[in-house]
């Protein structure tokens, strides 16, 4: 695994914890890691050639099948990396996008992942096939080069986008019916929105008890799933839908497929932000995921923060209340609650949340700022210090 340090601006992750779980989730072993700084890539190599030469000798120590890179390649370094390393040669999207293909198990979630394939293979065609610079004459003809066979693949690639497209485009009218539906019937609309591996579907699972796929690991959920909630408070149901992932330096290719899966989150009427309360790079992974919800045009939905997986904090980092108020980094506050799906703590303040916001029909942080509360002793517990980044550092950006 290979990581490049490009300055300010860029995302590097020195630890490349990261990809590391995604190089797991994709049934990879990780057997060694390796770190540059450059100013600029490498036009060739990315990480020029002396680093190449060191790779190349940990690839021959730890007789490593391949290498994946944290960062995005040009089709022309991966070509060049491929052939001086002698293994095969992955980049952060193309990894991403092979656990989107082993993963998406709906109609609609295999199309988006295979036309974010296509997009991306169709710049990589001369670096898969050696058998595409082959050139083909007309029937007939001894001579004359004729239409080269990557030519033939890339018309190819082309028409079967255009395919994809169409047929997403049908998918995306449709769900458009189901919501005037929803819409007419006066349904609330909530959507379980996250960084990957937040636990948003085990979240998912304990408020409506249905038994989607969970597992800790990144993406375990791909396909958009929606339940009715009943909540007991309210008097009545709203419908909870939980979507996929988010993560750093998501492909753009994948916003852009995803695009009829993200729209339930987009539609929603309060965003369900579920953030695990243990990442040591917590506060990074809120502003990632506000950063997409921005791009698909949810940035302005009521949010309650779900601060979940509390059962696994230090004592020292517990908080002493069930919820609090978080300020985002647009200055606009929201309630946050912290909880632990898998033991179930918290949740019922949660629900709370939901029906006061489902049964007065107001979206705004003046229903869904929590009550503060005095002690006979005068004491007042929202000016208690209630939950620590568990790396104890908070970009200045988001306040807690």
């Amino acid at each position: 695994m290979v990581g490049v340090d490009l300055g300010p601006g860029s995302s590097f992750d020195p630890t490349l914890d990261e990809l590391a779980l995604l190089a797991e989730s994709a049934g990879d072993a990780p057997v060694a890691k390796i770190t540059a700084k450059r100013r600029a890539p490498d036009a060739a190599f990315f990480v020029g050639s002396g680093k190449a030469d060191e790779i190349k000798e940990l690839i021959t120590l730890y007789q490593a099948d391949g290498v994946i890179f944290d960062q995005a390649l040009s089709p022309a370094q991966q070509r060049n990396l491929e052939r001086h390393l002698g293994v095969e040669v992955l980049d952060r999207t193309g990894l991403i996008l092979e656990i989107f293909g082993a993963r998406a198990r709906s109609h609609e979630g295999k199309l988006q992942v295979e036309l974010a394939r296509l997009e991306y293979l169709s710049s990589r065609l001369v670096r898969r096939w050696s058998h595409l610079e082959r050139q083909r004459g007309g029937v007939g003809h001894r001579g004359g080069p004729g239409e080269t066979q990557i030519e033939l693949d890339r018309r190819m690639i082309e028409q079967k986008i255009k395919s994809l497209k169409e047929r997403l485009a049908k998918v995306k009218r449709q769900r458009g019916t189901q919501r005037r539906s929803r819409e007419r019937t006066g349904t609330f609309r909530v959507s379980l929105v996250g960084y990957t591996n937040a636990g948003k579907s085990t979240l998912f699972n304990a408020l409506t008890k249905a038994g989607t796929y969970a597992a800790d690991q990144l993406f375990a959920t791909l396909d958009t799933t929606t339940r009715q909630l009943y909540l007991a408070e309210a008097g009545r149901s709203v419908t909870l839908s939980d979507t996929v992932g988010f993560i750093r330096d998501l492909p753009h290719t994948l916003v852009e497929s995803f695009e009829a899966t993200l729209q339930e989150a987009a539609d929603a009427d309060v965003l369900l932000h579920v953030v695990d309360a243990a990442s040591p790079v917590v506060l990074d992974q809120i502003a990632e995921v506000l950063r997409v919800l921005d791009s698909i045009g949810a940035g302005q939905i009521p949010q309650v923060l779900v601060f979940n997986k509390c059962d696994a904090l230090e004592e020292h980092q517990r908080p002493h209340h069930a919820q609090d108020l978080f300020e985002l980094p647009s200055g606009r506050r929201c309630n946050r609650v912290f909880v632990s799906a898998l033991t179930g703590s918290g949740l019922e303040v949660l629900r709370g949340i939901l029906a006061k916001a489902a049964s007065e029909g107001l979206l705004g942080e003046e229903i869904l700022e929590p009550r503060s509360e005095t002690s006979a002793d005068g004491h007042n517990p929202e000016n208690d210090v209630r939950w620590s980044a568990p790396n104890d550092t908070a970009p200045s950006s988001v306040r807690t």
